[in-house]
């Protein structure tokens, strides 16, 4: 019996957009995605609510290849014109929330993973669903990838229109407090917060790191939040303010928060170092046997659980980002279709 990939894919995806999984609350779309998996003859395991199978006839002493792509959504915005949970399919497009981020990779790597799976590869295959993963939790990727077996590449399903995306930004956000002392306004009394900020503002403005890269650009320190004060007539004890840093893959997280301490005078403190920027050599092979298909490599502004793979991944998937997170999210079946035949094209045989 020939199977209809797409068929199945689009069919599954369905099912998924009429089923809500805000992240953390994932529990009834990973429910499917295991019968689904269960229901191809293969087994899965569960952690949480991430869910992986492993294709059978694991050799450690092979390389292993993880396709990876996320089960959860943002929460639907308001301007939504159609019932975000209603999968409707009209002239070839599919609407609902998460069809385009990133259930149009899900599904699609999981017919991938199957055909794969049908026949030996050079290679060990991994499909896993992930949670969390809009929200950096810590249920999803991170509390998954320790137990899989040692992963050699992976690819992430993320909506790039079908482009590999080679390099990922790091985010870092800093929580930044001045002290001072609260007195009366009109009597000049205190010392101001927002005057001792201020040096610390500007020179987050003005300061360019060094190294630029060619797919991403430079590392970026912006401050997008800034509060202070009480009254118009009490001189503000303390100024707090919020830095977003997106690095580059030249800069480590923890390196560029401490070069932030050393020139600043207010206190600082970083909320999180995982989100680490990514990056994978064009000469790998599976990046030369995309550029030999057509694909041209790009660097991506937008984060993924690729930031959290401490091993070579890049993120290749339909879909197109901009439609990401937006109202009325949706995804062409010939999308899907096509992004079948291409990821068959790319690992059906191949060697890394």
């Amino acid at each position: 019996m020939t199977i209809n990939y797409t068929t199945e894919a689009v069919d599954l995806l369905r099912q998924l957009i009429a089923t809500p999984s805000v992240s953390r609350e994932e529990h009834a779309a990973a429910d499917i995605m295991a019968h689904t998996i269960r229901s191809y003859g293969m087994d899965c395991q569960r952690e949480a609510n991430n869910i992986w199978s492993i294709a059978e006839g694991y050799d450690p002493d092979r390389p292993t290849l993880l396709l990876n792509a996320h089960i959860d959504t943002v929460k639907p915005v308001t301007t939504w014109k159609r019932d975000p949970f209603q999968p409707t399919l009209e002239n070839g497009i599919l609407y609902g929330l998460g069809s385009n981020d990133c259930g149009g990779g899900l599904t699609t790597l999981l017919q991938v993973y199957r055909h794969l799976s049908s026949h030996r590869q050079s290679y060990n295959l991994i499909y896993l669903a992930t949670a969390e993963e809009e929200v950096s939790g810590a249920d999803g990727a991170r509390r998954v990838l320790p137990l899989l077996p040692k992963i050699d590449v992976a690819i992430v399903g993320e909506p790039t229109g079908m482009q590999p995306a080679i390099a990922e930004r790091g985010l870092m956000v800093i929580d930044m407090t001045s002290r001072g002392k609260s007195g009366h306004a009109a009597r000049g009394e205190g010392v101001n917060a927002i005057n001792a900020m201020l040096d610390d503002l500007l020179w987050l403005r003005d300061y360019r790191f060094e190294r630029e890269s060619p797919l991403l650009g430079p590392t970026r320190m912006n401050v997008t939040m800034v509060n202070a004060g009480t009254q118009h007539n009490v001189i503000p004890d303390t100024c707090r303010a919020v830095i977003d840093v997106r690095t580059n893959e030249f800069y480590d997280n923890e390196a560029v928060f401490r070069f932030i301490r050393e020139h600043v005078r207010s206190e600082v403190r970083a909320r999180s170092f995982h989100l680490r920027s990514s990056h994978i050599a064009e000469s790998h092979p599976l990046i030369q046997r995309c550029i030999a298909m057509g694909m041209k490599p790009f660097g991506s502004p937008t984060l993924s659980d690729q930031s959290l793979m401490p091993f070579a991944s890049f993120k290749l998937g339909p879909g197109d980002s901009s439609r990401s997170h937006t109202a009325d999210e949706f995804i062409l079946v010939s999308e899907m279709e096509n992004a079948i035949t291409q990821y068959i094209r790319l690992l059906d045989r191949a060697t890394f």
